[in-house]
């Protein structure tokens, strides 16, 4: 059974009902990509199973407990979370940053200890930060800030990632390598990882499964090859595209065709680049 699930979940902010009575449930040691147009639920969804976000009704589970009756510091020590914008003190720099994914380790009377300083320095290696430790995040690129954050996130030691749009405004080049960070820490490390992209190209050659949200339901979750075809298109983003195969990977590949006026902004988002990257990460 999977260890991140969610049964008849409703979420919603003040009046508005987001989700409803939503079932998934996240395949275990798998990259999985939530997609679908703006608005649609990806980033609440997200904060809901990281337990940022009380439901109104139903359960997520985290190793088969309501995350919600789990103490915020024991899930942080096996689900960590990279929210869409991060925040941190001004003149912080990325290692003091990077040691406080050990906080949910220590208690507050007690001073770091080897293995945090070890799991610190394992985080930042697997990110190639470790150069960066004395600079204040300002001072970083937007490709490196993000490797720092992925870090931090590293750093507590978790198996469980969830990742909200972790290439924003980032370009292609640093999008690629920031993925190909994300495939490593499966492949090489066992992670499980949900992550929500907009980039459906990139979405398709970095995930193992999609799940497709609309309004607030599950379209349809499945592998890339499975999932991603022209009618999902339409009906999901409101776009007219080809779908051929990917050249480099063997997967599916977008191509936009046109879009109607009234859903550009919608497409242009769903679809930011289809020029396949050279790496290759299915």
């Amino acid at each position: 059974m999977s260890r991140l699930r969610a049964e008849h979940l409703s979420v919603g902010y003040d009046d508005r009902v987001v989700i409803s009575d939503l079932d998934l449930a996240i395949p275990d040691h798998q990259i999985t990509t939530l997609i679908g147009a703006n608005g649609c639920g990806k980033s609440t969804l997200l904060r809901c199973l990281a337990r940022l976000l009380p439901p109104r009704a139903g359960t997520v589970y985290l190793d088969d407990v309501d995350i919600n009756r789990v103490r915020p510091k024991q899930v942080a020590r096996t689900l960590g979370i990279l929210p869409q914008n991060p925040v941190a003190p001004e003149g912080l720099t990325v290692a003091e940053l990077v040691r406080r994914g050990r906080h949910p380790h220590q208690r507050w009377y007690s001073q770091a200890s080897s293995e945090d300083e070890a799991a610190v320095s394992q985080a930042m290696e697997l990110t190639n930060t470790t150069d960066l430790a004395d600079r204040t995040l300002d001072a970083l690129s937007g490709g490196q800030r993000q490797r720092v954050w992925i870090a931090l996130t590293l750093a507590q030691g978790t198996d469980l990632l969830l990742l909200d749009e972790p290439t924003t405004y980032l370009d292609l080049a640093h999008s690629v390598d920031i993925l190909d960070l994300v495939a490593t820490l499966k492949a090489d490390h066992g992670k499980t990882v949900v992550m929500v992209l907009h980039d459906l190209n990139l979405a398709a050659r970095y995930s193992d499964s999609l799940l497709v949200m609309k309004d607030g339901a599950i379209a349809t979750q499945g592998t890339p090859d499975d999932v991603i075809d022209a009618e999902l298109l339409d009906d999901a983003f409101g776009l007219r595209a080809h779908v051929m195969t990917d050249p480099v990977s063997g997967g599916p590949l977008i191509v936009p065709l046109s879009s109607p006026t009234a859903n550009s902004a919608t497409a242009s988002s769903a679809t930011g680049m289809y020029k396949a990257p050279n790496a290759i990460h299915r």
